[in-house]
């Protein structure tokens, strides 16, 4: 949403989340103004966030509000989310555990009412592949005797058995005529591939900019450990890290030739 912020930066939620911990913010601080201000809050994929957090909201509310008997201190919340989909990450964690992190776990979950959204505007033009989805997400489509489900065949690429070659395949597939279309800014944002693991992602992104044309730079990170008077993290195990949301060490990109347009005199 334009203006939108994450939950934990709106709302100063702590990262470490126990039981009874409350947002960061004071009453007197700009984040309680805007909260009181407020007529309606409304926190996206809260199915993905940990009870706590959603916990920790409701009691600094109640406490700026002066409201300690209303949930959220009488302020209309709205959470949106699928429970179908990606629930809480807890690490290491058992599937009660990952059960009693969600938000249906809660206290707060009996005084909410829900309202289902049942129908799917993005697979409209597919409606096979839509009730494909239902069936996945309701747990009623067919499995194997470990649990797996077969994906089918018009959705999928056929792998090759070599890494890199099927790689190129996947990027062919999705991005089609890519030398033709690179510098078209709605081929490029109507079309992703999506990964699991960042390693992955940082591969794909490698073989992509190879096919790129123009100029390739190479830009290094200077990386340097903060109260290490001892030197227990070296520059080389720096660069090697690579945390989510910062560039890798070494960032390659691609710099298109200019084109120069002599007038005749």
């Amino acid at each position: 949403m334009p203006g939108g912020r994450t939950a934990h930066s709106r709302f100063k939620i702590p990262l470490n989340l126990e039981e009874g911990k409350s947002c960061s913010f004071t009453k007197q601080s700009g984040t309680a103004k805007l909260l009181r201000m407020a007529s309606l809050i409304l926190w996206d994929e809260a199915t993905m966030t940990k009870r706590q957090a959603i916990e920790a909201l409701d009691r600094s509310m109640r406490d700026i509000m002066e409201c300690p008997n209303r949930p959220f201190g009488g302020k209309t919340v709205v959470f949106g989310g699928d429970f179908r989909q990606v629930l809480p990450v807890v690490r290491k964690g058992s599937r009660g555990q990952i059960i009693d992190a969600s938000l249906r776990s809660s206290n707060l979950w009996k005084g909410m009412r829900q309202l289902r959204l049942v129908k799917n505007m993005r697979a409209q033009s597919d409606k096979l592949f839509a009730d494909y989805l239902l069936r996945v997400g309701n747990g009623t489509e067919e499995t194997d005797d470990d649990g797996n489900i077969r994906l089918p065949e018009d959705i999928c690429v056929s792998s090759t058995g070599n890494d890199t070659a099927d790689i190129k395949k996947l990027i062919d597939h999705v991005f089609p005529a890519l030398e033709h279309n690179m510098e078209n800014p709605n081929y490029m944002t109507s079309r992703a591939i999506l990964s699991t693991r960042n390693d992955n992602v940082d591969g794909i992104n490698m073989h992509m900019i190879e096919r790129f044309q123009g100029e390739e730079r190479i830009y290094y990170s200077f990386d340097s450990a903060e109260d290490d008077p001892h030197g227990y993290y070296p520059q080389e195990f720096l660069n090697d890290l690579t945390p989510n949301g910062l560039p890798p060490h070494a960032l390659k990109l691609k710099i298109n030739c200019p084109i120069i347009l002599l007038r005749p005199s």
